[in-house]
């Protein structure tokens, strides 16, 4: 059919007339509509285009939100003082947990071989281990399955040609991400089954493994949610005005402290420093307290004195709600899409909502079910921030 409609068009040229500029029209259209279902149906690779990005967008933005999962319950996993429960780590063997009575003896015995047993559990009984080991094993499956839900679909897409190439760089950086970040957890683990120098330190994971751990899992997590984004909407035409431009950079620094905010979590989380002053807004009877600096160097108080990391945690926070009031105040007086005021406004609601379950979770001495909940809105406020910018980024020339 093809090579007919080619033969009409050539003898039309030919004669010069017989056939009117309509016509002509016609048979061109049909033939490039029929070259591209020959295409379509000749197996070859498809041409990203926008319903390839909205499809891959979509994707990005599912995925980002398993990886959410992912952290919320490592976090649980976390306050229930479950990590330690599973001492090996392998990829297949471990995917199906313990099923008979002997299976789970001989699963315990090896945990009663580790420090956690030893100084902190060693009273522990077989249903109690059970409860810990499926808290960490529900973790480690939901990381598997974030893997599969990236690595999966990324091989049909490239397949499929859905990819550009900017987007095959970006989109083999993700699965390397993912793949990293399941090697960095084991490796966070491993920390907290050694032996510690004196018998009768508390066994916990590094603190500066934990917070490798999840802030790579964050920065996956805002990378596959900015470029799903950014692929699903099209950016905002923002006049370029000096205040714009300010705006912007306001933004991407707001952004960024939240960010800190989040991963300075990690630090109050590995030391239990939400359980050293539980009031507000001073700590004890003080401003700043006494052991603020007590570990020498001093730099050190930073990553490990427990009163430092609190001290530091409430300050950026109170630090990241103050720059987004100001981020609120200072949009008013730019001219902005409904969309983007809009994000800004849900931006500056979720700070104020976030700060108020911050300290709620501090005077109540840190109960799981609301520490919980603040971890999982510091990914709301992320996600928002990051909205936040796709919605004010420039339009590409």
């Amino acid at each position: 059919m093809l090579s007919a409609f080619r033969t009409a068009a050539l003898c039309c040229r030919r004669a010069g007339h017989g056939y009117k500029p309509s016509t002509l029209r016609l048979l061109r259209r049909n033939q490039g509509t029929i070259a591209a279902e020959s295409g379509a149906t000749s197996g070859s690779a498809i041409v990203p285009n926008a319903a390839s990005n909205r499809l891959v967008g979509r994707w990005l933005v599912g995925c980002s939100g398993l990886v959410v999962g992912a952290v919320v319950l490592g976090g649980v996993t976390r306050l229930t003082e479950s990590g330690l429960s599973m001492v090996d780590w392998h990829l297949v063997r471990e995917m199906k947990p313990p099923q008979t009575q002997e299976e789970w003896e001989e699963e315990f015995s090896k945990y009663q071989q580790f420090p956690e047993f030893k100084i902190l559990n060693h009273s522990m009984t077989l249903p109690e281990f059970k409860f810990i080991f499926y808290m960490e094993w529900g973790h480690r499956m939901w990381g598997r399955l974030v893997g599969l839900s990236y690595i999966l679909p990324a091989i049909y897409f490239w397949r499929k040609g859905y990819f550009t190439r900017s987007m095959k760089g970006k989109v083999l950086g993700l699965c390397g991400f993912v793949f990293f970040q399941g090697l960095l957890g084991w490796y966070m683990v491993k920390s907290g089954l050694e032996e510690k120098p004196e018998s009768h330190d508390i066994p916990r994971v590094s603190q500066y493994r934990l917070c490798a751990h999840l802030g790579s899992a964050l920065l996956l997590y805002c990378a596959s949610l900015w470029t799903g984004l950014t692929l699903l909407q099209s950016p905002q035409k923002l006049v370029e005005t000096k205040n714009v431009m300010l705006l912007r950079k306001f933004a991407k620094g707001t952004g960024i402290l939240v960010f800190l905010t989040a991963l300075s979590g990690a630090f109050v989380a590995g030391l239990d420093a939400g359980l050293v002053y539980n009031s507000f807004p001073k700590m004890g009877e003080r401003w700043i307290p006494d052991d603020l600096l007590a570990f020498s160097p001093t730099l050190k108080n930073v990553f490990e004195n427990p009163t430092t990391v609190q001290f530091d945690h409430r300050i950026l926070g109170i630090s990241t709600l103050a720059a987004i009031t100001g981020l609120y105040l200072f949009s008013r007086k730019v001219m902005l899409p409904k969309r983007a005021k809009m994000a800004i406004s849900l931006l500056t609601a979720m700070a104020y909502g976030q700060v108020a379950l911050g300290i709620s979770t501090l005077l109540l001495y840190v109960p799981t079910p609301l520490a919980a909940t603040h971890q999982s809105g510091s990914l709301a406020l992320l996600s928002l921030a990051i909205w936040v910018l796709a919605e004010l980024r420039k339009v590409p020339k």
